[in-house]
């Protein structure tokens, strides 16, 4: 970032300090947007995870991926 005249700096406080911040109850950010994606664990089931992040370095979200598709086949070849 460039370095500010005085003049320009004054302008930049009175803009950030001074001015109401604009606002749109319409608009929704990304975590109103999800949610309902948002789950709270257990302190198990947290601690699982994270042994589990910690030894496949992998996100939640794929090791919660993998338990979903591994429930979802062997619900499968129950049902055969």
């Amino acid at each position: 970032m460039p370095i500010l005249t005085d003049e320009e700096a004054d302008a930049l406080d009175e803009l950030l300090t001074k001015a109401a911040p604009k606002t749109d109850a319409n608009v929704q950010g990304p975590f109103i947007k999800n949610r309902e994606r948002t789950i709270i664990l257990d302190t198990f089931s947290a601690e699982y995870l994270k042994a589990k992040m910690m030894a496949t370095s992998k996100t939640p979200a794929e090791l919660i991926n993998d338990m979903i598709r591994r429930e979802m086949a062997l619900a499968e070849t129950a049902e055969a």
